[in-house]
């Protein structure tokens, strides 16, 4: 049943690309993404980049700023809905537990520890890789982290993110779309890895 829900809210962010209304469409589809809406961005820039190529540096301006102000969204949702005045979990926290798969209390608190040590580098791991960059929005506010960092990594990781897609499909059109759509995940991680490697070699951590 989830899956069938899935595809129909990809078919019809899908539809948007033949509009004239697709920036804006776009505009918000990357804002929702990043607070609430289950299906990524991409998915829309992707065509979008394919059928006005010479404009893919707009595009992934507009996907990457309006993402960024959707994650402000996320952050302001966890850090002023997201508990109660005693410290227990608000209706609002509780309906986001039932609607992201994955996003348990359990995994929640997990986050506290994490964030305390490698807050930059989690925004940005989300921001980029296919993690529900939404979790990392809202556990960030719920959790207060240097909202200066967090905005940081979020420009930085969803820019990277937007600008090599869309860059991408300037430079090699449909070939490089079906290439994108198969491996982006693991292309995501290995750029992320390797972001990583050199800030640790760096610091010579390595």
């Amino acid at each position: 049943m989830k899956l069938n829900v899935m595809r129909r809210l990809y078919d019809w962010v899908l539809e948007w690309a033949e509009k004239p209304s697709a920036r804006i469409a776009l505009f918000v589809l990357a804002f929702a993404e990043s607070s609430f809406f289950p299906v990524p961005p991409d998915i829309l820039l992707i065509p979008l980049a394919l059928g006005f190529r010479k404009k893919w540096f707009k595009l992934a301006l507009i996907a990457t700023s309006a993402s960024a102000l959707g994650g402000v969204f996320g952050y302001l949702i966890g850090w002023k809905l997201w508990w109660t005045f005693s410290g227990e979990f608000t209706s609002v926290a509780d309906f986001f537990f039932k609607i992201i798969p994955g996003f348990t209390q359990e995994w929640f608190y997990s986050m506290r520890e994490k964030y305390e040590l490698y807050n930059f580098w989690i925004v940005f791991t989300a921001g980029f890789t296919p993690i529900p960059y939404k979790v990392i929005t809202i556990s960030a506010g719920a959790f207060n982290i240097n909202f200066l960092v967090f905005m940081v990594a979020s420009v930085i990781s969803r820019g990277a993110r937007f600008f090599l897609i869309s860059f991408l499909i300037f430079r090699f059109g449909k070939p490089i779309k079906t290439f994108i759509d198969k491996y982006f995940n693991w292309l995501a991680l290995l750029c992320t890895f390797l972001l990583v490697l050199g800030f640790l070699l760096l610091k010579g951590i390595l």
